[in-house]
């Protein structure tokens, strides 16, 4: 399975130990899962590209990838972005786009970095309260969804 890892590599001693890669790109490569490798980068990985696959659920493991910055999971087959986005308190771009995605969770307001957001392509519903805690968005995508609810504060948001 191909992948191409951008980023920085260690120079350890001992060629048993797993490179420090900060970049992954799984784009484009007509996957059902999410590759389990990923986890041996979880404390050096920062970006992680995994569009335009056939990829239907996202593993909880993925979620212990602490240090991630950007998450690209456009054109996939998701219905649901899990609550445990909330342990990815450094991403700053989510992008989720073209997938079947109807809800956002609360918890999306635990990733107090993000500024940029991308749900366009979504039959999304609604806005979770909490999306009005990210302070630091700066642009939000939501072209194309079927939104019939925004939080009462929405307006004050972009102030």
């Amino acid at each position: 399975m191909p992948f191409f890892g951008i980023g920085k590599f260690s120079c350890s001693g001992s060629r048993n130990e797993p490179k420090e890669i900060s970049v992954l790109n799984y784009s484009h490569n007509n996957l059902t899962y999410v590759p389990e490798e990923i986890i041996l980068h979880e404390r050096s990985l920062e970006e992680l590209f995994l569009d335009a696959n056939r990829i239907n659920e996202l593993p909880r493991w993925l979620f212990q990838c602490y240090g991630l910055r950007i998450l690209c999971l456009t054109d996939n087959e998701f219905q649901a972005l899990p609550p445990a986005v909330a342990n990815l308190i450094n991403l700053e771009n989510l992008d989720i786009s073209k997938n079947d995605i109807r809800e956002i969770p609360d918890t999306i307001k635990c990733c107090k970095k993000l500024s940029v957001f991308e749900a366009s392509v979504n039959p999304i519903g609604r806005l979770p309260e909490g999306f009005m805690m990210l302070v630091y968005l700066k642009e939000l995508y939501l072209n194309d969804t079927f939104l019939e609810y925004l939080p009462s504060s929405f307006g004050r948001f972009w102030k």
